[in-house]
């Protein structure tokens, strides 16, 4: 009897402190009948093994464009993709197609939003999960569908050596969703991109979700990069946060201090629309005025000013004539042209007006 192949190992172990990957001055540009859309503009990130990166915004953003610049999935006839991003080592952005497909679902995958729109429906899910697993080892049918069933039953789905040979209409959206899971984790990648997984779930869908990602990156060592505008999944399974507001990142650091002392404008409004768990209940939520910006043409200076109401704080007419950079210090910061002293004291206000 012959032993099923096993998916590839990690490449390094979890907690080296070695960036797994580093993103460097990113451009994601597209080229439209009206102009030329700068969806990400100038970003920089590093993500170590075992660790999750929460990144959020509102929609259009730039956090889908980015990961998908990552996985190599942009179309390329209309697609313009400058800068740095280095997975253990390999640039991605020059690479082949063939070697990015090398790549995808064997060092690197991604679930998507939509689990129903992202698997087909003609085939079985132990068809599709052994798919992925036949491509990058080589194994035989029987083999994958016993890597399926192992993956299913690794994910929580009851039966799996039975509903493996089910069809995606057949699961519903939680399981579904947990399939995706098991084809993304099926040759155990070290990167895992979750672009706003369980956005369309309910509450203890989410939380089970959650704790599989959880467990599972404990087990293999994962690094995960998680997209989503719901700080409240993010303050449950993020490391790390990275804001993002108009194709530019605006503030990064760790969870914690992104949201117990957040030091921009944009991500007090966001923690400001969300209600609090420990606060008084009549305790109005605080909507961001205006929406967010064209990047078609993108405001001048800060890309927030529009939008800000601490703009007469800064002197000079900064804010809409001067980019703000983000400087960042052990990998806290904020692009803001408040001063330190002023960021420090704003958020101390805002988090006493949270609590009481």
């Amino acid at each position: 009897m012959s032993k099923s192949p096993s998916a590839p190992p990690p490449s390094a172990p979890a907690g080296t402190g070695d960036p797994f990957l580093s993103v460097r001055d990113l451009h994601v540009h597209f080229s439209t009948e009206d102009g030329v859309v700068k969806a990400v503009d100038g970003l920089d990130f590093e993500l170590e093994r075992g660790r999750t990166l929460g990144i959020v915004g509102e929609s259009g953003s730039g956090k889908s464009v980015t990961n998908l610049a990552i996985l190599g999935l942009h179309d390329k006839a209309n697609t313009t993709i400058d800068g740095e991003i280095l997975l253990d080592g390999k640039e991605l952005i020059t690479a082949t197609e063939r070697e990015l497909e090398q790549l995808r679902g064997n060092k690197m995958a991604m679930i998507f939003q939509d689990a129903l729109a992202s698997l087909s429906p003609y085939h079985t899910i132990g068809q599709q999960i052994g798919e992925t697993f036949r491509k990058h080892t080589g194994a035989s049918k029987k083999e994958a569908r016993d890597r399926s069933v192992e993956m299913l039953r690794k994910v929580g789905i009851p039966q799996p050596d039975l509903r493996v040979d089910d069809y995606p209409h057949q699961f519903s959206g939680g399981m579904r969703q947990r399939a995706m899971i098991a084809m993304s984790l099926v040759c155990n990648p070290a990167l895992l991109i979750a672009d706003e997984p369980t956005t369309a779930l309910d509450v203890t869908v989410q939380a089970q979700i959650m704790d599989l990602l959880k467990d599972l990156q404990q087990e293999f060592g994962t690094a995960i990069i998680f997209i989503t505008h719901d700080l409240g999944v993010i303050a449950d399974i993020a490391d790390d946060i990275l804001v993002m507001y108009g194709g530019r990142c605006v503030e990064r650091g760790s969870k914690r201090q992104v949201l117990r002392s957040p030091q921009h404008p944009y991500t007090w409004g966001l923690l400001g629309s969300m209600p609090s768990l420990t606060g008084p209940v009549d305790v109005p939520l605080s909507p961001i005025p205006g929406t967010p910006p064209s990047l078609l043409t993108p405001p001048t200076g800060c890309r927030f000013h529009p939008r800000c109401s601490f703009t007469e704080q800064v002197e000079g007419g900064r804010c809409s004539g001067e980019l703000p950079l983000l400087e960042l210090t052990e990998g806290r910061g904020a692009a803001c042209h408040l001063t330190a002293e002023q960021r420090t004291a704003f958020s101390v206000d805002f988090a006493g007006t949270r609590a009481n």
